[in-house]
């Protein structure tokens, strides 16, 4: 029964974990750590709900757990929040879910974590912060920080594609 969970559900666990995690081998962490909880916890599903959606929660919960004992986060000021959040504009639209994904894996661990837990989960920056342990301000300026830095990083990578099909 473990071996046929796992072989159903790892692949779109993997998925989840890699949205948190700095590399892929903290993602394989992350998903045997989720995995050994669900094993542990499958007496305790009451059926409340969609099964992978509970299962989605808890490899959520772990990723989170995971970021927690590292401790990621960075400090933002309300000075810099303000000017973040006016500079947002959104551009990715141009580009393919697989791209997305890939810059997203590159911001810093914090602010990849809220912006998950915020764009992706759909958590409010109070859950986020009673979660990770930190501030709804907090959790609001990671993400307006995580905003900014993926915006430089789309307008980077589509002018480096836009510079390879110059070229050829």
């Amino acid at each position: 029964m473990q071996e046929e969970l796992y072989r159903r559900f790892s692949p779109r666990m993997y998925a989840v974990c890699l949205r948190y995690a700095t590399s892929s081998e903290e993602a394989e962490d992350i998903l045997q750590e989720g995995f050994i909880k669900i094993f542990k916890k499958l007496d305790s599903y009451r059926g409340d709900g969609s099964f992978e959606g509970w299962i989605r929660r808890i490899f959520v919960n772990t990723a989170i757990e995971h970021f927690r004992r590292r401790r990621y986060l960075q400090p933002v000021t309300e000075k810099e929040e303000s000017t973040v959040e006016g500079k947002y504009l959104s551009v990715l639209d141009s580009l393919a879910e697989k791209d997305i994904l890939e810059l997203i894996r590159q911001l810093s661990p914090g602010y990849r974590t809220v912006f998950n837990m915020y764009v992706v989960e759909g958590y409010t920056h109070k859950e986020i912060g009673d979660m990770l342990g930190i501030s709804e301000g907090t959790s609001k300026s990671q993400l307006s920080r995580a905003k900014v830095i993926l915006q430089d990083m789309v307008r980077t990578y589509i002018e480096q594609q836009n510079e390879v099909k110059a070229k050829s």
